[in-house]
């Protein structure tokens, strides 16, 4: 799995949503951002006891993907 997001990066994402003309978009970007990281967040604190080793892995390593195609969405806003 890639690195996480560390504070600088989630700063960025926020600076670019705040500062959307477009406020619909702003919001629906974010609740996506939310979600995706939410999802991820829940993954790597193995809330989820019936995964197995691989099987966690390959769902940490597609969360961390959604994360990134959200993030990648809402940079093209920069």
């Amino acid at each position: 799995m890639e690195n996480i997001l560390d504070n600088s990066e989630i700063n960025e994402v926020m600076n670019i949503l705040e500062n959307m003309s477009d406020e619909e978009l702003s919001v629906q970007l974010l609740r996506e951002f939310n979600n995706k990281t939410k999802e991820l967040g829940t993954l790597l604190m193995n809330k989820d006891q019936n995964l197995d080793h691989g099987e966690w892995k390959t769902r940490c390593d597609d969360a961390k993907k959604a994360v990134d195609k959200v993030i990648e969405q809402i940079m093209k806003h920069k």
